[in-house]
């Protein structure tokens, strides 16, 4: 209904200015556009377009104002711009203002609903929670050292003659490879390679051109017999790694912090620590934040080893009762490729799984899985995957977590998150009952690199690895080109799929943490001290801002006005600024929107002792005005930019409350220089343009 009022009375009002422009040669261009406007207004309003809606609206108005006859037209394009500004800041501010006195100013539901910007309180005002997540920098190594030893690995290929080219060696390669030499990447030591040739002919072909290869960050050293080497990375890049590790792990978290649209939050690191600071008092939005924020989001695709049956010797020889409560063995066809004439190749293979025992969950049943496969002795090369499984209701086809089952893997992930170039939650057509997936697009590169594997690796299975956990593992059927591969969100029902599937979406679109983070402090702070703050901080700031404005009144006196008029609107502009970036109010913003009056007040006391200055050499009122503003505007600039300035800097290297005292520094600077050089002066010109006015300028 609201809609239908506003598209019928715009659409009026644009038709009205249409018949005035033809009865009115003089306004004809002038109304013409602004009834233009007015059409494009109302059908925004139509379309429920809303600020589409308030801008050509406002178009139209500035466009009705051209034809009034109030001034030159200088002065109404500009008394135009101006209130136009007004009415936007209004818009913005309007539910924030409604929200703090309880609904005592209304704001219709129309706006409501259209209008996002809020003006929050912050932590240290409002109360809420306090996270803090160490990053596990050790991991970061870890991976730095991984990606060393695959590379290693080839180049010890190429070195012995057992590969040539570029590409990547094969895995028959690397099978030959072993059997010469011992390289290894201990699970215990994440900074160090270990090398032992089986022959020190081979041990010899370790020229000066290998150790330069991996000289810049790592150290070696060699055993007695010279057939041993062991490779360390260097303190210095183990420091750099560490502190990469955690700057990126911020600007992750951040992303995903605004992802949920909670851009009153704020992050920051000390350390190797991340710091999460959300104001508010919903338990239900926190755990969501906790969710989304501790999800490392580390995707790799793994190709499986089919051909080794890695548990089937184990379940023979396993004695029943050393093996955890739950656990079992099973058997499966698992295809391994394709022989000479095209025909796919099965082979027998043995899995174990655990199923859940009674008031345990999912995550500790797993814990229990892990610690007994770590027991075993897992071959170079090749690790354990972990895959959840599900129980399926006949009736309802509602399926529940009952255990986990194991893959065989092959430790090397040909495929990695930093390949992804973005991610999209779909629905699943071919589930029928509602279900969601997440498709996936790759990088140039990436889908040169999944082009290349699925082609050379038909009818063998690929594991898609989440954060550890397998989610899926489908068999290749044939090369897949164009860059693109799903992820499908089987075992539960279509509401959690759909949950599932759009935080997977935000974790993949912000990228992956370059290490886990675990949680090592969390607060709540509660809103008592708030209150406090709240109450002190804005009685300060109003009595010194009252005090400012009572001095330019009585100093200036009419010119008082105009310079209070000024500085009461910026206020309101820089509030409607903070409202629209969703920006929360905390104690040094409140101090900084008090330093801003005293900084919009020496504008105007620039601008009105240049005026007094004029006057005193004799120059009429307007010409003073118009001399006053010249001379003044360049030193009003040059004050703001050096502000302007150090507000940047305290922004760029500041965190938490110094950074939000930069941030409203940074605004209450910019709206400073538009009211005292643009509003001020547009009240002056209509105090001296009007009738017997040119005689009758009070300065004090």
């Amino acid at each position: 209904m609201d809609s239908q009022v506003i598209t019928y009375g715009i659409g009026g009002a644009g038709a009205l200015m249409l018949v005035l422009g033809w009865v009115n040669r003089a306004q004809r261009s002038t109304l013409w556009v602004g009834g233009l406007a007015a059409g494009c207004s109302a059908a925004c309003a139509h379309n429920d377009a809303f600020w589409p809606m308030i801008t050509f609206g406002l178009m139209a108005y500035v466009g009705a104002l051209g034809a009034v006859k109030l001034g030159d037209h200088n002065w109404r394009m500009r008394f135009g711009f101006v209130s136009s500004v007004c009415v936007i800041a209004a818009l913005c501010l309007l539910p924030t203002v409604s929200a703090a006195t309880g609904g005592r100013v209304p704001c219709p539901e129309f706006i409501k609903t259209r209008v996002d910007a809020r003006l929050v309180a912050g932590l240290d005002l409002r109360g809420g929670l306090r996270l803090v997540y160490t990053v596990d920098v050790d991991e970061a190594i870890k991976d730095k050292r991984d990606r060393y030893y695959e590379e290693m690995q080839a180049e010890l290929a190429r070195l012995l003659e057992l590969h040539e080219g570029d590409d990547r060696p094969s895995e028959e390669t690397y099978v030959k490879l072993r059997k010469r030499i011992d390289i290894a990447a201990p699970r215990m030591k994440p900074d160090t390679i270990t090398l032992k040739f089986h022959d020190a002919g081979d041990a010899a072909k370790l020229d000066q051109r290998f150790m330069d290869l991996f000289s810049g960050d790592l150290t070696f050293a060699k055993a007695a017999d010279e057939k041993e080497f062991a490779f360390v990375i260097r303190q210095a890049a183990a420091t750099e790694i560490r502190g990469r590790a955690v700057s990126q792990a911020k600007e992750i978290i951040l992303r995903r912090v605004d992802e949920l649209g909670l851009r009153e939050a704020t992050v920051s690191s000390r350390d190797e620590d991340i710091i999460v600071e959300v104001p508010g008092e919903n338990e239900a939005s926190f755990k969501e934040i906790r969710d989304i924020i501790s999800q490392t989001a580390r995707l790799e695709f793994k190709l499986l080893d089919d051909e080794t049956d890695f548990f089937g010797p184990i379940s023979t020889s396993a004695v029943p009762e050393s093996l955890p409560d739950g656990l079992e063995f099973s058997r499966e066809n698992a295809p391994v490729g394709m022989d000479d004439s095209g025909d796919p190749i099965n082979k027998s293979t043995t899995y174990a799984r655990i199923s859940k025992v009674e008031g345990e969950t999912s995550k500790d049943t797993l814990t229990r899985f892990r610690a007994w496969v770590e027991t075993l002795e897992i071959p170079p090369d090749r690790e354990i995957g972990f895959q959840m499984t599900y129980d399926v209701d006949d009736v309802t086809q509602k399926q529940t977590e009952s255990g986990w089952r194991t893959y065989f893997l092959r430790s090397r992930a040909d495929i990695t998150g930093d390949l992804i170039r973005d991610a999209q939650a779909a629905p699943d057509q071919q589930q029928g009952l509602g279900g969601w997936y997440v498709s996936i697009t790759f990088t140039d590169q990436g889908g040169a690199i999944f082009e290349r594997i699925t082609g050379a690796n038909i009818k063998r299975r690929f594991a898609i690895i989440l954060d550890e956990r397998i989610e899926s593992a489908p068999v290749i059927q044939s090369r897949i080109a164009g860059g693109r591969a799903s992820i499908t969100l089987g075992g539960s029902d279509p509401e959690t799929q759909l949950r599932d599937a759009k935080a997977l979406e935000l974790v993949l679109r912000s990228g992956a943490l370059p290490a886990p983070i675990t949680p090592s402090n969390e607060q709540h702070i509660g809103p008592s001290l708030g209150a406090d703050a709240i109450r002190l901080g804005v009685k300060g700031a109003l009595f010194s801002s009252a005090l400012v404005l009572m001095f330019m009144l009585i100093y200036y006196s009419r010119a008082g006005i105009i310079a209070n008029i000024a500085v009461s609107m910026n206020m309101f502009l820089q509030l409607a600024i903070l409202a629209s970036f969703g920006a929360s109010m905390t104690l040094p913003g409140i101090a900084g929107l008090a330093l801003i009056v005293g900084m919009s007040v020496d504008s105007n006391v620039l601008i009105n002792e240049r005026i007094r200055e004029e006057l005193r050499e004799g120059r009429s009122p307007r010409a003073a005005v118009e001399l006053g503003y010249e001379k003044a505007t360049s030193a009003i600039i040059d004050g703001h930019l050096t502000t302007l300035i150090s507000a940047v800097v305290l922004a760029q290297y500041g965190t938490g409350p110094i950074k939000g005292f930069a941030v409203t520094l940074f605004v209450g600077v910019l709206t400073s220089m538009f009211c005292g050089i643009i509003v001020s002066r547009l009240l002056f010109d209509f105090w001296v343009r009007g009738k017997d006015r040119d005689s009758k300028l009070s300065m004090g």
